[in-house]
Order: structure tokens, then sequence, then C-alpha cells
């Protein structure tokens, strides 16, 4: 099968997605039908997550059924239950007795203030993404959790940049394939780590009568926070950010292991965000194992790093304008 470079290629892994173009929310479900076996990294200052706790190695729980990412702030995480919903009625699930209870870990992005804040993800919607999973190609930008993503904001949001929702993967040998899908709403700057230049992110503004940021297309989020002029702003700053993504490959690893590959693809993260896990930001990272495969967890993660890398590029690459916000697509 030719290859989508999507985590749909991972064995096992399917995407379903649902959005409301006109309020720019939306959610996106990483689903396993037959069960993977879950880890998680949180980084970032300000996480919205559900059921993360139950993926710790120590707890009884070694599968997931699905991951979903939303966008919402916290009341996305109601769009979990429709996800429920839709793999209980297709017998899917932890069994328990004669029942199937479904586990679906979820994060959530902040999107409040770019679209309509008072339409939010809900149990509805998170139905509609699972009715709609499949292997085949996924949709990128402004699609799902991506919807009202945005990025370099420390201007705040009328600074920023549209961004949204991308994925990618990789044949890293011995049939191993690892795969990314991440929604990026970050604080700080997408950068590509092939030359360190600014790909998107903050534009300059005026601060009173200060010009912050330089005659460039991009303010430079790191180096405003070097001047008096940020560190004000920063003070003044909430936690209305966050990068979720889902790493996946078809590895043969326990729960422990499949941490360690999240733990490993945030490093993606750093090198294709600017700053990265501040406490402005959410940041987390879910893995899954679909087991079919013996691999090394330390090549699976390394390559889960610069996975993620590509597929947070591919995020803003994809994006188009919306909510007032420039993109780089025009």
């Amino acid at each position: 099968m030719k290859p989508k470079n999507a985590i749909t290629d991972v064995p096992g892994i399917e995407v379903g997605q649902a959005q409301d173009e006109q309020t720019l929310t939306g959610c996106t479900v990483v689903l396993a039908r037959k069960g993977a076996v879950g880890g998680v990294d949180q980084r970032g200052g300000a996480p919205g997550t559900r059921e993360t706790d139950l993926l710790n190695p120590v707890n009884a729980v070694e599968k997931v059924h699905a991951i979903l990412l939303a966008g919402g702030s916290a009341f996305g995480l109601d769009a979990a239950t429709g996800v429920m919903r839709y793999l209980e009625q297709h017998k899917i699930g932890f069994k328990v007795g004669n029942l199937r209870v479904p586990i679906v870990p979820a994060a959530i992005l902040f999107d409040l203030d770019l679209g309509d804040g008072t339409r939010r993800p809900d149990a509805e919607m998170g139905y509609a993404a699972a009715a709609a999973a499949s292997t085949g190609p996924v949709a990128e930008g402004n699609v799902g959790a991506g919807s009202g993503a945005s990025v370099g904001k420390v201007f705040g949001p009328l600074g920023a940049m549209k961004s949204g929702l991308g994925t990618a993967s990789l044949e890293i040998g011995g049939g191993i394939v690892v795969g990314a899908l991440v929604a990026v709403n970050a604080f700080g700057d997408v950068i590509d780590p092939s030359n360190g230049q600014i790909v998107a992110g903050a534009r300059p503004a005026r601060v009173g009568p200060l010009k912050v940021g330089g005659s460039g297309p991009f303010a430079d989020t790191q180096q405003v926070l070097r001047t008096f002029a940020g560190r004000t702003i920063l003070n003044l700053a909430t936690g209305s950010n966050t990068v979720i993504a889902v790493v996946a490959s078809n590895a043969r690893f326990d729960k422990a292991q499949t941490a360690k590959v999240a733990q490993m693809a945030q490093d993606g993260l750093a090198r294709s965000v600017r700053p990265a896990h501040t406490m402005l930001d959410g940041d987390t990272v879910f893995a899954l194992s679909t087991g079919e495969r013996k691999a090394d967890v330390s090549t699976v993660g390394a390559f889960a790093a610069e996975v993620l890398a590509q597929a947070v590029l591919r995020a803003v690459r994809a994006a188009k304008p919306a909510g007032g916000l420039p993109a780089i697509q025009a």
C-alpha cells in the first residue's frame, strides 16, 4: 500500500475528524479498534486532560481504544463521551463481565478566543468524529482539533498566525512505521529544524509608543521575551495555548516503553516550537503501540521526535487564514 505520510500508515490506526467551520472549533479522534498500548508525556504548565492517570505504567489498564484531541478548552473534554458511545455501540472496549468499557484518554487546546467561544466540541461532535474514522488520508490544516489553532501569541491573538492540524509518518526499517498527528496551538513560534528559521509565529506589534519585533515578518518570540515590553506582556498573559499530539508505531511495547516513546517525542516539539513547554502551554503527547513487531524503544522514540517535528511544520503549512488571522497559505 502506498504510504500516505500520515499516522494512518501505522497498521491498526484510524483517524476521524469533525468540526464547525463557522465557529472555528473541532475534534480529532485517533482510533485503535483492536486496542493499543498507551503512554503519555505532559510537559506544559497549563494542561487540560482526561484519563491520563491510567496510562501510568504502575496502573492496571494496558490498552486504550481511542485518543481524543479537541478544541474548546476544558469544555471540549465532553467530546470524549461521544467517542465512548460510538465505541460501546461497536462493542469496542475493556471487557467487564458482559459490558465493554472504552478507554479514551483526551487532551484539549484553547480556541475560545478565535471563533465563537460559546460553541465547543461536545458529545455529538465526538461521536461524529469517531464515526468518520478510517485508515485513509488525513485532512490537515483548519480541520478537527486544529480548526481554531494559532501560533505566536506573545502579543495576544491579534498578533498571531493561523495554525492547524498536521500529520506525518516514517518507515524506519524492519517493517516498523512511526506516525504522528498534532494540533498546533502554541504560545511560541514554529521553527523549521533544518535551518532554524521561523515559518509561522508572532508578527511585530506596537506596545504603547514602542514597536517590538523589528522590521521582518516575524517578531521572534524568544527575542521579544528578552525585552522589557516582552517581560511585561508575559506577566499579563494567560494559559490559552497548547500543542496536543499523538505518536504511534506498530512496535510491540509495554506501557513503560510506550511512555518512553511519548517522552522522547516531546523533543520534536522542542525542535519545532520556540519556546515550547512554557507555563502558558499545556503541551501533551500521547503514544500508541499497536504491538505487531519487535523494535528498539530508543530507536522508535528518536524517530517519533523527528516525525512529530515534521507534523508540526505540516500543520502550519496546511493552515489557511481564518478568524482574522493570516496564514502561510493565502
